[in-house]
C-alpha cells in the first residue's frame, strides 16, 4: 500500500468518498477517530482557520504522534446566508442543533416576495466547504461551494442538516453554478435538497468540489 492518509471524521461515507479518489493515486485512506470533545473549535469566522486549528490539535492523535510520517486530512463546511451577514457560517452545526431549520426560516420571515428571482436574491446563501491535508508540515487546501437560496418552507424527505430549506442554483453542462433565475442542464426545479434524490444532490455537492480541488493538487504517492 502507498502512504497513509488519516481522515479525521465520524462519517464513514466521507472516508469511502476519499478512498474512491485517492486509492488510484496510491494513497491508503483510513478513518481517524478521537474521543469526543478532544478537538476544540476556535472562535473564527473562517472555515479554513477552523480546519487548520483542528489539524494542529489532531496531529498528536496520529499513530506515532507528532513524529508520524502519515498524512492527516480534515474537511469542514458551513451554510453562509447573505442577509444574515454570513450567519450561521462556522457555527452551522451548533445553530442547527439549537434552532434548526425552523429558526432559520423565522430569521428570514421578513424577506418574502411573489417574484421568484427576487426571492432567490433576497434570500441568497451558499454552502462552503474546505478540505485540508497536512503532510509533515506541508499543507494542501481545497475549496468548494454551492450557491443558492433559502426557501420559505421546509421540505421533508432526503438529506440532512439544512437540506430541507436550501435550494441550489442550476448548473450548466460543465457543472458550473448559474445565477438566480437562469436555467441549466442540472436543476432541482426550485426544490430544496431535501426534496430531491441523492444522486441529483451529489452533482451540486460543495464537499465533493472541495475534495476534488484538494485531490487535483496531490501528486501520486
Amino acid at each position: 500500500m502507498g502512504r497513509k492518509i488519516w481522515f479525521l471524521t465520524g462519517n464513514l461515507g466521507k472516508v469511502e468518498e476519499a478512498r474512491e479518489h485517492l486509492t488510484p493515486l496510491g494513497y491508503d485512506v483510513n478513518q481517524l477517530m478521537v474521543p469526543k470533545d478532544t478537538i476544540i473549535e476556535p472562535q473564527s469566522d473562517s472555515i479554513t482557520e477552523v480546519a487548520m486549528a483542528k489539524i494542529e490539535q489532531a496531529k498528536s492523535h496520529l499513530p506515532g504522534g507528532n513524529d508520524s510520517e502519515d498524512m492527516l486530512m480534515i474537511e469542514d463546511a458551513g451554510l453562509f446566508i447573505d442577509a444574515l451577514s454570513g450567519f450561521p457560517g462556522v457555527y452551522s452545526s451548533y445553530v442547527h442543533e439549537t434552532i434548526g431549520c425552523d429558526g432559520i426560516i423565522k430569521l428570514l420571515s421578513h424577506l418574502i416576495t411573489e417574484d421568484s428571482i427576487r426571492l432567490a436574491n433576497l434570500r441568497s446563501a451558499q454552502f462552503r466547504a474546505v478540505a485540508v491535508l497536512w503532510d509533515n508540515g506541508k499543507v494542501y487546501i481545497g475549496n468548494g461551494h454551492c450557491p443558492g437560496y433559502i426557501s420559505t418552507k421546509i421540505v421533508e424527505g432526503n438529506g440532512f442538516g439544512y437540506d430541507p430549506i436550501f435550494v441550489p442554483y442550476d448548473l450548466d453542462s460543465d457543472g458550473v453554478s448559474l445565477l438566480a433565475g437562469e436555467y441549466g442542464e442540472v436543476s432541482t426545479h426550485g426544490s430544496p435538497f431535501g426534496g430531491v434524490e441523492v444522486n441529483i444532490k451529489k452533482k451540486f455537492s460543495h464537499r465533493s468540489r472541495a475534495l476534488n480541488d484538494l485531490f487535483n493538487q496531490l501528486p501520486s504517492a
